[in-house]
């Protein structure tokens, strides 16, 4: 019997983290403001019904890990990917670079986690391979070289909207389609 086809969810830790804190927050998210990783992972298994392989990058150039968030990572069910590299190398993005591109190879489908544009050769890649391919951020803020994507069938997830991934509305300006619209958020 063959194993079930399963989700890969890549997580850009670091560009989520960044974008929450500097465009969304201006500031540095307090810990109960930061996503709700396990939430995250429930949506990407509903959304595709089938098992979901977590996989967080962080950058531990510094030879420090943060050991109590690398435990809740762990206990959530993601695995966590702690990198390091040489001055000035974007480890975590030549990871998920890599990571993406042995992706290739498998039958499975894909959920990125980031806004970051470095991706968009391993994404367009994936979306020639017959599988289902996601983003997953604040959709106002994804790279615009992702939207011309959507015509190749990426899929777009919002970490807010979609996945619930926060205890509370966050203070984002964005276009909110009249369906979707729930003003008992705003109250």
């Amino acid at each position: 019997m063959a194993d079930p086809r399963v989700t890969y969810l890549v997580l850009d830790g670091e560009n989520l983290d960044a974008t929450l804190g500097q465009n969304v927050l201006g500031r540095r998210p307090a810990p109960d403001e930061r996503p709700r990783w396990e939430r995250v992972l429930a949506h990407c298994q509903q959304v595709w019904d089938q098992p979901v392989k977590a996989l967080f990058f962080l950058n531990a150039t510094s030879g420090n890990l943060p050991m109590p968030f690398i435990q809740a990572l762990t206990a959530m069910g993601l695995r966590p990917v702690p990198l390091s590299g040489p001055p000035g190398m974007k480890v975590v993005d030549v990871g998920i670079q890599r990571m993406l591109d042995a992706i290739v190879d498998r039958d499975a489908d894909v959920v990125l986690g980031s806004h970051d544009g470095d991706f968009l050769p391993q994404v367009t890649s994936l979306l020639t391979g017959g599988r289902r391919v996601a983003l997953l951020g604040f959709t106002e803020f994804l790279n615009s070289g992702y939207t011309e994507l959507a015509a190749s069938g990426l899929q777009v997830f919002d970490l807010e909207t979609d996945a619930r991934a926060f205890n509370k509305v966050l203070p984002r300006v964005r276009i909110i389609d009249i369906a979707s619209f729930d003003p008992t958020a705003y109250l």
